[in-house]
């Protein structure tokens, strides 16, 4: 699979590296791009800050940009958070993606967003304070009205970005049984 890797708003840290090293040891080709040109974070207040001063606009300009050259291979969007929501976004406007991993975090959905049984597979902790009960009910239903099918995992007192080894939410184990299972996802399309 072709996999387009976006960074949460830490930004593109050595856990994004090594989640991209992780899917092409299993056979994966990925680009990890950078929108944040060469900013890192220690706090996600920081992070959240810079994300916002660049502007939502700014952001999906640059992953579009990112994406294009590859879009036309049929790629896997993927993201972690804030990264993960910039895959959703484009996603679900490219009538050639082969699928959407999410890992902790979701997004708004377009009115106008219309896919043809996208496989879409979420990683999420629970409970998550970005991701809560309700709004993760209300997306997995909005969801399936556009056409994604959607499987949803939730690994029960893990940290917001659990596979980070980096942050205080790491959570080994539940990282671990993420990325058995996204593998097996991406292995899947």
């Amino acid at each position: 699979m072709n996999v387009m890797l976006f960074h949460s708003t830490y930004g593109l840290r050595p856990a994004v590296r090594a989640a991209a090293d992780r899917l092409r040891a299993a056979g994966h080709e990925v680009w990890t791009p950078d929108l944040f040109d060469g900013h890192t974070f220690e706090t996600v207040e920081e992070g959240m800050a810079f994300k916002d001063a660049i502007g939502k606009d700014e952001l999906l300009r640059r992953a579009i940009l990112a994406a294009a050259p590859y879009s036309g291979r049929g790629l896997v969007y993927a993201g972690f958070s804030f990264g993960a929501a910039t895959a959703q976004t484009l996603a679900l406007g490219d009538a050639k993606a082969r699928g959407l991993l999410l890992l902790h975090g979701t997004s708004d959905i377009a009115e106008t967003a219309s896919v043809d049984e996208l496989p879409v597979q979420l990683h999420v902790a629970e409970p998550d304070a970005f991701e809560t009960d309700d709004w993760l009910g209300s997306w997995y239903l909005q969801m399936g009205k556009v056409g994604a099918d959607v499987e949803i995992y939730r690994y029960a007192g893990a940290g917001h970005l659990y596979t980070d080894p980096d942050l205080p939410d790491y959570d080994e184990e539940a990282a671990e049984a993420t990325w058995r299972v996204a593998l097996g996802f991406l292995d899947s399309l």
